[in-house]
């Protein structure tokens, strides 16, 4: 259908997850899986004959409607589901918090007073209010798991490369993904089989428990986090330590921070010198840090960085990595951008980094609530079990209550 039969303008959107400069609905190209279902979709996927914003007014204004839609959602759409809009994203998706310098930050319906994480924000936003029934958003660093650990959602980074990023706007392509976002784990496991393709499951041989990654933890919240990991025990057997990362994962950090940043310097350098945009404190030292990075220093962390991914495949093998998601409760919206950046940022990072350096697949279950805010736990496995992670949530968190709040 021509672009100009359909709705000019959004759904009523009270928590401001949708993008409205630039909006556009499609009805389903076809009948399938998802038919009746509502889809929306982060600000960086192309749609035929519309612009695409990237978080960012002088992205819109500078680039042209694009020639084709996105393959992710062109998917989707074949499946059954209806595009209901575009959804906000943090500026050129540098960020993990939510907060936009030029068009705001989404409410947090699951925790109004606290941040909606990001840089799919909006995506996240979209589908905890329930406005829409599934959400596309990207996963680089960390920005559809800690939008869905915030917000209270399943949320799916899978394996590097297996969805193509053709029609997605460019970041850092070593670690850039395609994630999505629902409500149960269900339907989280159709949108996958749609995305991914039908693929056999093998399940799990031993479950694992990254040590130096619930060291990062807030004692606040291990609770829940004991209990989710108690289900899969009863499913997969007791569960072993592990440490993901023997030098500490403040040293993965380093290296994912390095080479994530040179890729985004090749990315947008040559766009950010020729339009001078104005961008938000924490987004803008980024990208001075990253302008900075020389070609020897890449090199050198991309080669750390392929070490790591070999030895990541050794640690996991067959087995099922249990992590938190992010340290803790998500950051009260009144917290200083210097602070989450000081202080949140590059714990959460460390817990993130390990599944973009090997290009795993992770998937963010929802476990409870302390404080009237979410916690969430991750399961992660080497690369290509993403059908595996999908089949496990579903058996194992489908169907039952989310675990209570805790005091």
């Amino acid at each position: 259908m021509p672009l100009a039969d359909l709705p000019d303008r959004p759904p009523a959107d009270p928590f401001g997850a949708f993008c409205h400069e630039n909006h556009v609905a499609l009805r389903a190209t076809g009948a399938g899986p998802l038919s009746g279902l509502s889809l929306a979709i982060k600000d960086v996927f192309d749609i035929a004959g519309s612009r695409t914003g990237f978080g960012h007014p002088a992205w819109l204004a500078t680039h042209a409607p694009a020639p084709a839609t996105a393959e992710a959602v062109a998917r989707l759409l074949a499946a059954g589901a209806d595009l209901c809009g575009r959804t906000l994203s943090d500026e050129l998706c540098y960020s993990i918090s939510g907060e936009n310098f030029h068009y705001g930050m989404p409410i947090n319906p699951a925790a109004r007073d606290r941040l909606p994480g990001g840089s799919s924000s909006g995506s996240a936003v979209a589908v905890a209010t329930g406005l829409v029934d599934v959400a596309l958003g990207t996963d680089c660093g960390g920005s559809v798991r800690v939008p869905a650990a915030y917000c209270g959602l399943f949320g799916m980074r899978p394996t590097h490369g297996a969805i193509p990023l053709a029609g997605v706007a460019p970041f850092a392509p070593r670690f850039d993904t395609v994630g999505w976002f629902a409500r149960d784990a269900h339907l989280l496991q159709q949108v996958g089989e749609v995305l991914l393709g039908p693929a056999p499951s093998a399940g799990f041989d031993r479950l694992l428990i990254a040590q130096d990654a619930f060291a990062q933890s807030d004692p606040h919240v291990r609770a829940l986090l004991d209990g989710a990991v108690e289900r899969l025990a009863g499913l997969l057997g007791p569960a072993a330590p592990v440490r993901l990362s023997p030098d500490g994962l403040e040293g993965w950090l380093d290296t994912f921070r390095t080479v994530q940043a040179w890729e985004i310097w090749q990315s947008l350098g040559g766009w950010i010198d020729e339009t001078k945009p104005a961008f938000g404190s924490g987004v803008g030292q980024r990208l001075a840090a990253a302008r900075l990075i020389g070609t020897e220093e890449a090199a050198a962390a991309r080669a750390r960085a392929d070490i790591i991914a070999a030895a990541l495949a050794t640690t996991i093998g067959e087995g099922l990595v249990c992590l938190p998601t992010t340290p803790g409760l998500p950051p009260l919206r009144a917290t200083a951008s210097a602070e989450i950046e000081t202080a949140y940022r590059a714990r959460a990072m460390q817990l993130l980094c390990p599944a973009g350096l090997g290009g795993l697949p992770q998937l963010t279950i929802p476990v409870g609530t302390v404080d009237g805010a979410p916690v969430a736990l991750s399961i992660m496995a080497r690369r290509g079990k993403d059908v595996d992670l999908l089949d496990l949530a579903v058996r194992a968190f489908s169907g039952l209550p989310i675990m209570p709040e805790r005091p």
